[in-house]
């Protein structure tokens, strides 16, 4: 296959075991992986080599508000922010902390997040970072499975550090605010024996202490990074130096390889949550090339503002933000008149068949570009040259409408925080790879594993299985988890769990979970026998099958009611017609998803498990129309394609 070599062969299936298919990996590494680069052993290498190389260099930089307003971008530089890492990591020391403690970090995306990071690299301080999306109790839950001893914590976020009082003050001892602390925080606070200290404070707290910065090896743990488990509780993610060196030094070779290589002239919008894995590491790429972050002012309405001001070079987004561009776009067209729609389609259709032929984005129609296209490239401040999504996949419509529009790269890659968030990603200029995430980076070896039970065969013409990754870029465990780490690493290879098919191009392309499980289109897992399970205790139905896609943010479902107990509700309330009927009746489906809707608020689910929009199916799922296996499991294949016209229809309702 194009873009890999075969490393080891295929073999079937003995004693039990699935049949593997071949051992693939990147072209760029038939020599051997990348070597580790110099000097370069941990995370606080990455950071101190830069400052030593690029001290005047523009590092961080966050808009000023003069009067309510937002103006330029103000920076610090790569010496400065050395400056303050060094007085955080000093006050961090003196309170006491040491090689391997934790810190958790919990806020939106600024500055002094960094700067906190940096400390503890500094020091070999895990970073943990605390992300409330995962759910309600979350964030207690990883201060005290984390072991937090200090926390740094946005100012607006700590009333909800506040909340998981008293249980994490087992073991957090200190809060430092990103900003400012008001009296009655530092009030509440001190009933439980806590200290908490404004951003300002803390930096003079160690000022007149020396503390040596202790030996950092690539096997020392770098982070403990939480993710949503699909169900219970979120896992942490144990994530060495070594992984993200070896990421590092494997994706700079593919850009390089690709002409695309990072500079220290590079910018990068951070708006992409630092407590995931894929802006993580995105954003430790820059610093070793010495590059520019500009935080964005946390408002996604404000986020293309920020981007026209900052005027990044390389973008980086989920699916989800992809999407707003497109629609935005295609609202843009549609309103521009006749003349403009035909001017705009003949551009797009010439430039799209000339890139489809094999021409580079950026000589297919030149013209077009100056003419037609340079108000795309200025709407996303004029400079983006590399579009990079990740996070869930990206139709295939908008991947195709915005590589021909941007006037950039457009590639999608894929990853789990357990890889260090890279592990393929599709090549510039190759529309073969369209709707794939392309080969392995030049770091990973990656084969496919049969699922007989789901017709998935590795060793068939078109290779299809369970994704096994091998590298070390992997994760080191999940933290208090062995049980856990068992079950995914087998051999020394990770099993994602995601299925995916070899292209002839040599890319993957992704087809299927092995488990019911899937991704939401912002990138949460869902587990969706368990929610049935939740919201089958609701008494007026007798079964429930949940849908929900990675193109799509939110579930429906298809249910079968319980036919008293939906009569009985008609009759209370006025309604009358035989059972067909009332299941075709609004108000009828409005009360069952109202009835979902207590259910979940009693049991906690999370917001994007919510069931949006429902069909009711007189008809109980059954063998007859091959719905059911002889056990009464769902065939949920089967159920797709049969409740097709359904989903669509449920799709566009809500939309």
């Amino acid at each position: 296959m194009r873009c890999l070599i075969e490393v080891e062969k295929g073999r079937e299936g003995v004693d039990g075991k699935p049949s593997v298919g071949a051992t693939y990996r990147s072209l760029l590494a038939k020599d051997g992986f990348p070597p580790p680069i110099p000097g370069l052993n941990s995370c606080w290498d990455v950071f101190r080599m830069s400052v030593e190389k690029y001290p005047n260099n523009r590092m961080l930089g966050r808009r000023e508000i003069v009067n309510g307003k937002a103006g330029n971008y103000v920076w610090m530089t790569y010496k400065e922010v050395h400056e303050n890492v060094m007085k955080v990591g000093a006050s961090i020391r003196s309170c006491g902390i040491d090689k391997g403690g934790r810190c958790g970090i919990y806020g939106a995306n600024c500055p002094e997040w960094i700067i906190s990071m940096q400390a503890c690299n500094a020091y070999g301080i895990y970073c943990v970072p605390l992300y409330d999306t995962l759910g309600a109790g979350a964030v207690e839950f990883i201060l005290l499975h984390a072991e937090v001893e200090i926390a740094f914590v946005e100012e607006k976020k700590i009333g909800e550090v506040l909340k998981t009082f008293p249980n994490s003050t087992k073991f957090l001892k200190t809060i430092v605010s990103f900003g400012k602390v008001d009296p009655e925080q530092r009030e509440e606070v001190g009933k439980y024996g806590l200290t908490i200290y404004s951003w300002n404070e803390f930096l003079l707290l160690g000022v007149n202490q020396q503390f040596d910065l202790p030996v950092k090896e690539k096997k020392d743990i770098c982070t403990i990074m939480y993710t949503s488990g699909t169900t219970g509780d979120p896992k942490g993610v144990i994530i060495s130096n070594g992984g993200i060196m070896t990421l590092i030094s494997g994706v700079d070779l593919l850009l390089n390889h690709v002409n695309e290589q990072l500079t220290e002239d590079d910018v990068y919008l951070s708006y992409l949550p630092l407590a995931h894995i894929f802006d993580r590491v995105i954003e430790e790429l820059f610093i070793f090339h010495g590059a520019s972050i500009g935080f964005w002012r946390g408002d996604v309405k404000l986020l293309v503002e920020d981007i026209g001001e900052l005027k990044p070079t390389i973008f980086c987004a989920v699916p989800r933000v992809l999407e707003r561009i497109y629609t935005g776009l295609q609202d843009k067209i549609s309103s521009g008149g006749v003349l403009k729609q035909t001017l705009f389609s003949i551009a797009y259709n010439y430039k799209q068949r000339n890139m489809l032929r094999g021409s580079k984005h950026d000589e297919a129609a030149s013209i077009c570009d100056k003419i037609v296209f340079n108000k795309v490239k200025q709407g996303l401040g004029g400079r983006v040259r590399v579009i990079l999504s990740g996070a869930a996949p990206l139709a295939n419509h908008v991947e195709q409408f915005l590589r021909v529009v941007t006037c950039a790269h457009v590639l999608q890659g894929y990853g789990l925080t357990e890889t260090c968030a890279g592990t393929f990603v599709s090549l510039p200029n190759d529309m073969s790879m369209l709707g794939s995430v392309g080969p392995p980076v030049p770091n990973v070896d990656v084969r496919l594993e049969s699922v007989p039970e789901m017709g998935y065969d590795a060793l068939s013409d078109t290779p299809r299985g369970e994704i096994c990754i091998r590298g070390d870029t992997l994760f080191s465990g999940y933290y208090k988890r062995e049980d856990l780490t068992k079950e995914v690493m087998i051999d020394g290879w990770f099993h994602t769990g995601d299925i995916g098919e070899w292209l002839p191009s040599g890319s993957m392309k992704i087809i299927d979970r092995k488990k019911n499980i899937f991704k939401l289109s912002q990138g949460e897992y869902v587990a969706v026998e368990n929610l049935e399970n939740i919201y089958g205790l609701v008494p007026d139905i007798d079964s429930i099958w949940i849908y929900g896609n990675s193109f799509e943010s939110y579930l429906i479902a298809v249910i079968n009611p319980n036919k008293q107990a939906l009569e009985h509700w008609a009759e209370t309330n006025g309604i009358s017609g035989d059972f067909p009927a009332l299941c075709e009746n609004p108000k009828a489906k409005e009360y069952i998803l109202g009835e979902l809707a207590k259910t979940g608020k009693e049991k906690k689910l999370k917001g994007f498990e919510f069931v949006k929009a429902i069909h009711l199916d007189p008809v109980p799922f059954d063998m007859e129309r091959d719905l059911l296996t002889p056990t009464y499991k769902k065939k949920r294949p089967q159920l797709l394609k049969y409740y097709q016209s359904v989903i669509d229809s449920l799709y566009r309702s809500v939309k």
